[in-house]
């Protein structure tokens, strides 16, 4: 299975799989992000729903995929747009988007803060 795992990543985690990378060993798919804030920001409920309805339907045109979230396609734009900047979906070539993966792993540990 084509699997992308989204995390919280520190640099030195990020350091250390581009070095494995760089010794040849399988690093598999990985978007890291700063905070969990920000991979929040990114993939919220509607960007969710977008990725929901694009899995293994191949490339799709923006209008299709609104059609399918039953939203305005203007909005649905801006959205892949952001997905596409971070990596989750790709343009399609001949037009359109696709979502390249057969599912999506989040990946990240809530810890209690030294207060």
């Amino acid at each position: 299975m084509n699997t992308v795992t989204l995390s919280i990543g520190l640099r030195e985690d990020v350091n250390r799989r581009a070095l494995g990378a760089f010794e040849g060993k399988p690093q598999g798919a990985r978007i890291s992000f700063a905070s969990t804030d920000l991979l929040w920001s990114t993939l919220t409920r509607k960007r969710w729903e977008i990725l929901r309805a694009m899995r293994a339907q191949g490339a799709l045109s923006i209008r299709e995929v609104a059609r399918r979230v039953g939203r305005d396609v203007k909005a649905v734009h801006g959205d892949v747009r952001a997905l596409i900047a971070v990596g989750v979906i790709e343009s399609a070539a001949g037009g359109g988007v696709i979502f390249p993966y057969d599912a999506v792993h989040v990946d990240f540990t809530l810890e209690a803060s030294a207060a």
